[in-house]
């Protein structure tokens, strides 16, 4: 196998975690697991917060959403650098000369406090009753708080989940409503570099790692070949 660059986001991680054989058959092969139903209307939502945001940081105001539950902080001001840190070809990234790899994510937003100190902000729909934060949101959040840092932000030690939760006791009526919720966690940027230490290292291996004893794609496999 011949050496190719290694890059990594927070989903990749996530794949790592969750199974390493079928993250290094996804990164190293290019056999992916079967894709999640594509839900168009996330990303449509999370392009419309995009505009809604920028338009209260261009004209330098606290958003509604951070003034009503009182989190003391303003948008990032650099809507430019924000633009690159959204993109998903480009990101906020980070080179580890010593392991050979990159780790990038491309973030919704960023908060500023009054001490420069920035916090990533990230925005979620839901059709769901409650908003839940689950562990692929913490492992975003600390992978982008460890990216801040390594570009030489500094860091609040926390991370912000904007959730837009579709408020189905409402009615439809030609309007789609949502209820906002703003959820603070505690982000551990201390923990995402062994993390990409070790999943950079199984890449690295000749074969792959065994599956994860809970990986639902092994079971399935494994059921698929009894009957053959």
């Amino acid at each position: 196998m011949g050496e190719k660059k290694i890059q990594l986001s927070p989903n990749s991680l996530n794949l790592f975690l969750e199974c390493p054989h079928c993250f290094w058959l996804d990164k190293n092969l290019g056999v992916k697991r079967p894709p999640a139903y594509p839900y168009a209307l996330n990303s449509a939502v999370d392009e419309l917060l995009k505009e809604e945001f920028d338009a209260y940081r261009a004209k330098n105001l606290m958003h509604p959403l951070l003034s009503e539950n009182n989190i003391k902080a303003h948008l990032f001001p650099n809507q430019k650098l924000l633009n690159q840190w959204r993109n998903n070809l480009a990101g906020i990234r980070y080179f580890d000369q010593d392991i050979g790899a990159t780790l990038f994510g491309a973030v919704d937003d960023v908060l500023q406090f009054d001490d420069n100190k920035i916090a990533p902000l990230d925005y979620k729909s839901t059709g769901s009753t409650t908003a839940n934060v689950y562990d692929r949101f913490q492992l975003q959040l600390d992978t982008y708080a460890f990216l801040m840092e390594k570009n030489g932000y500094s860091i609040s030690g926390k991370g912000y989940l904007a959730f837009y939760v579709v408020d189905k006791s409402r009615g439809f009526i030609d309007r789609l409503p949502f209820r906002k919720e703003i959820m603070e966690v505690e982000t551990n940027s201390a923990g995402i570099y062994d993390i990409f230490k070790d999943a950079v290292n199984v890449l690295k291996k000749t074969a792959p790692s065994a599956h994860s004893r809970d990986c639902q794609f092994k079971k399935w496999f494994d059921g698929a070949k009894a009957f053959n």
